[in-house]
Order: C-alpha cells, then sequence, then structure tokens
C-alpha cells in the first residue's frame, strides 16, 4: 500500500492517505496529532521512519511507521534555536539535514540504528538569511542551500557521510543573477544535472554538477509562466520524476504548475505550458511510479 502524508502546521497534525495505484484517488486513513506545528517532512531511504520540522516549537522530531499501517509513532525529537523550513535525509538514513529560513543556518543531526533523531547536532553553520533547501546528491557527497529574495545565493558543500560534516567547497558561493533567488532544487537521476527554481524570478535555472568536485555552473535560464503574461508571481517547490524525463515547478500567482521536458543527454529544459491550480500552489509531490 502507498501512502501519502501531508503536514497541516495549524491543526497540529499529520494527515495519512492511502493512494490508489489504479487512479490516484486518495483515501483518508487517519490524523496524527503532533503539537509544535509539524511542518517540513521527510522519510527515510528504507521506507521504515519519518521526520517533521517542528515550526512553532522550534524542534525536530522523528517517527517509526508501522509497515502494517503507515500510522506514526514518535521515537524522538531534538531542540532547536529556530524553526526549520526544509529537511531531508542522507542517502544512508544516518543523517538528517535541515534549513532554516530566519536564522539562515544549515544543519545536521544524528539519525541512531532505530531511526530515531539524535538530540545534538553534528553542524550548525550560519550562512545568510532565507535559506531555504537542502538535499545531498545522488553520490552522497555534495550538498547545496539556496537563499531566496535578497541573499540571492547558493551555498556549495561537501558532505561526509562518516561523520555527517559539511565543508564549504570552493567557491563556497555563487551569486546567482540579481533578482533570481534560488528556492528549492532537484537533481537529475543521472546526477549530472541540478534544477533550482527562482521565488523571485520565477524560472529554473539548470546547472551543471562536476562530478569531481561538486562545484555548479549553470547553463540554462526559462521561464515558468506563459510568455507575455504579466502579474505577481513566485516560484516554491520544484520536483522531477524518476525517471528524468519530466520537472515541475510551482507558480504562486499564476496558480499553476509549469511543466518542463528534460534531455537526459544536455539536460536543456523545453517548456510543455502550465497546469491550472487551486490558489497558491505550494508543496507538492510525485509518487515513485510517475503516475500521480
Amino acid at each position: 500500500m502507498q501512502r501519502v502524508y501531508i503536514t497541516l502546521r495549524g491543526d497540529d497534525r499529520i494527515a495519512i492517505y492511502n493512494l490508489d495505484p489504479a487512479n490516484g484517488a486518495l483515501n483518508h486513513q487517519e490524523d496524527i496529532h503532533i503539537p509544535g506545528g509539524p511542518s517540513p517532512f521527510a522519510v527515510s531511504p528504507n521506507g521504515a521512519y519519518a521526520y517533521a520540522g517542528l515550526r512553532e516549537h522550534f524542534k525536530l522530531a522523528s517517527f517509526k511507521i508501522d509497515s502494517e499501517t503507515g500510522s506514526l509513532t514518535t521515537t524522538g525529537t531534538a531542540d532547536l534555536n529556530s524553526d526549520p523550513c526544509h529537511i531531508s535525509v542522507d542517502n544512508t538514513g544516518r543523517y538528517l539535514l535541515s534549513a532554516y529560513y530566519a536564522a539562515g543556518q544549515i544543519a545536521v543531526h544524528p539519525i541512531n540504528t532505530g531511526g530515531a533523531i539524535g538530540s545534538v547536532e553534528i553542524e550548525r553553520i550560519n550562512t545568510r538569511h532565507r535559506a531555504h533547501c537542502v538535499i545531498t546528491d545522488d553520490t552522497n557527497q555534495f550538498v547545496y542551500l539556496p537563499h531566496v529574495d535578497d541573499s540571492n545565493a547558493i551555498f556549495q558543500y561537501k558532505f561526509d557521510a562518516e561523520n555527517g560534516s559539511l565543508t564549504p567547497n570552493t567557491p563556497p558561493v555563487i551569486e546567482p543573477p540579481p533578482g533570481n533567488g534560488p528556492r528549492h532544487y532537484a537533481y537529475h537521476p543521472n546526477n549530472k544535472f541540478v534544477y533550482f527554481d527562482n521565488e523571485q524570478g520565477c524560472s529554473v535555472t539548470a546547472y551543471r554538477l562536476d562530478p569531481d568536485k561538486g562545484t555548479l555552473s549553470p547553463f540554462q535560464n526559462i521561464s515558468t509562466l506563459p510568455e507575455n503574461w504579466s502579474g505577481e508571481n513566485s516560484c516554491a517547490q520544484i520536483h522531477m520524476t524518476s525517471s528524468g524525463d519530466f520537472l515541475y515547478a510551482t507558480n504562486r500567482g499564476h496558480d499553476s504548475v509549469a511543466i518542463f521536458a528534460v534531455s537526459d543527454t544536455t539536460g536543456i529544459l523545453t517548456s510543455l505550458g502550465q497546469d491550472p491550480t487551486l490558489r497558491t500552489p505550494r508543496a507538492f509531490a510525485i509518487d515513485p511510479t510517475d503516475n500521480f
């Protein structure tokens, strides 16, 4: 059974739905009460554990996922100095990485063999305010931290999966053109390309990933909006299908999902238009089968 977990920060709960693989319909299973404003959410690579950032309580929480029902049982928490806006689990399942918008920081916490979050962080590094997203690459050696609005930067790190430490790469910071505001990113499954959506620039910038150095170099910038459309808009999340054939980014204002075809060889994006959504689309996900 495939399940969908939706964090509801204002309601202090995580809603669990069952996904019908035939038609993509969602059937509500249960709500789990989680005090503290659960918001960013991540699942371990083996699918046995889950993690949430509690933005009102300045905490990270870990959960065991029931293999039969998908229900969540809290296994641990870690106190923080600020509220996390994004979290992810490294490819080994041993570390939880987190980004901090208000504080302008990146942090790494250990995860024990039972999937529980460690209370003491391994790393906490000051960057610039409005940091937004942190994910390891396919090799688990490199990490990027984009910053939106006036910070307008991508910090580049080397990640050591032996001890969870982060080391600034060379150069340590990419400065995109003014007004871009890189927010979230997605790796191509071939690990040759990385795509950042620009919150203020309303576009996607494609970067080549140097496999030896882990540094990024831009080669394309393409709008998420229709040609000649005018109005207030900002981009939110970006995701790629597991096949690497298609890339999607949400438009808040135009209220749509921008769709791109992706060249596996060159990484070049081709716009396929926009699909309308409800007002102010923000978070979304693609199921592992790429069907929904």
